[in-house]
């Protein structure tokens, strides 16, 4: 399964990764490939967690348009 994941440093410079269709699955790294090395692991364990609950693996998600 594929997902996308969304990217982004913290104030302490800490890589933080989301999975916006997985509700509440997130991980980090000291590096982008390390917070993305690790969100697989949790995305893994996030998923079989759905599943075992019987719940929807992931959620819808949409991009919209903002003016900025």
């Amino acid at each position: 399964m594929k997902l996308d994941a969304r990217l982004y440093q913290d104030e302490d410079g800490v890589w933080i990764a989301e999975i916006p269709a997985i509700f509440g699955c997130g991980s980090d790294g000291l590096t982008k490939e390390d917070a993305l090395a690790n969100m697989r692991d949790t995305a893994a364990l996030c998923l079989s967690v759905r599943r075992d609950l019987e719940l929807p693996l992931v959620v819808e998600t949409a991009t919209v348009e903002v003016a900025a």
